[in-house]
């Protein structure tokens, strides 16, 4: 009954990938000033995470599917944005939107996990 329990990996992996969002767009903030600079991103978890792939495969070793591999497929990719006159792309606006959007990301993994932990409480008769 225990043994599968794809929940705990995706939240974990949703969280992974939330802060390393938030580590490009904390990169993005800090060189907005920096001459030639140009603004990067990662998709959302929603298009880089592939379920059907996930779900539909089992594991016979540990290391065949592993969910680091699958964040590491995203690649940081340069926004298209108009550049200023010294020649960076970086929107402090637009990054300060990033960030809160990241934020709910992440606040969403933990949320599942919690409510995860509590149904596996409730299940095991420790609440």
């Amino acid at each position: 009954m225990f043994e599968n329990l794809n929940v705990f990996q995706k939240s974990f992996a949703m969280a992974q990938h939330a802060g390393a969002r938030q580590a490009v767009t904390a990169a993005n903030m800090a060189n907005a000033d920096t001459p030639e600079y140009r603004a990067q991103s990662i998709a959302p978890f929603s298009d880089t995470f592939d379920n059907t792939a996930a779900m539909g495969l089992r594991t016979t070793k540990s290391g065949h599917l592993d969910l680091k591999s699958q964040l590491a497929s995203s690649p940081v990719e340069f926004v298209d944005a108009e550049a200023s006159p010294n020649g960076n792309s970086v929107s402090l606006e637009q990054e300060m939107i990033n960030s809160v959007e990241i934020q709910r990301e992440h606040n969403r993994a933990l949320a599942i996990y919690k409510h995860s932990l509590d149904v596996l409480r409730i299940t095991i008769g420790k609440r």
